[in-house]
């Protein structure tokens, strides 16, 4: 005959497991999309809240070619004046970027897991 505390037990360890399992549901979330401007020779401002997964549209609206290129390799966009380019986030951390043909346009994603 089964103790009568175990049914409790049982009971509260099932309830335990679907509010852990809710909040592992709440932090996932589907990936964004975010756009940064390239306009005037600068690069627009670099969005908050990124995350591995998330895409970035790069679109030029200056009137010169322009890149975004990721210090640490992990992305190279090369646009024509008018052109767009989407890039998947891969990596967590903090990604320097520049524009290889004008080291002055600079800017820092700052990408969570």
């Amino acid at each position: 005959m089964a103790k009568p505390g175990l049914s409790w037990l049982a009971a509260g360890m099932i309830v335990l497991g679907s509010v852990a399992a809710t909040e592992a549901d709440a932090r996932q979330r589907s990936p964004a999309t975010y756009t940064i401007v390239i306009d005037k020779m600068a690069f627009g401002a670099p969005p908050s809240g990124l995350h591995v997964g998330d895409t970035i549209l790069w679109v030029n609206r200056d009137l010169f070619r322009h890149t975004a290129t990721a210090a640490d390799h992990s992305f190279n966009v090369d646009l024509a004046p008018g052109k767009s380019a989407p890039v998947t986030l891969t990596r967590a951390g903090r990604v320097a970027f520049t524009c290889t043909f004008h080291p002055g346009m600079k800017g820092v994603l700052n990408i969570s897991p």
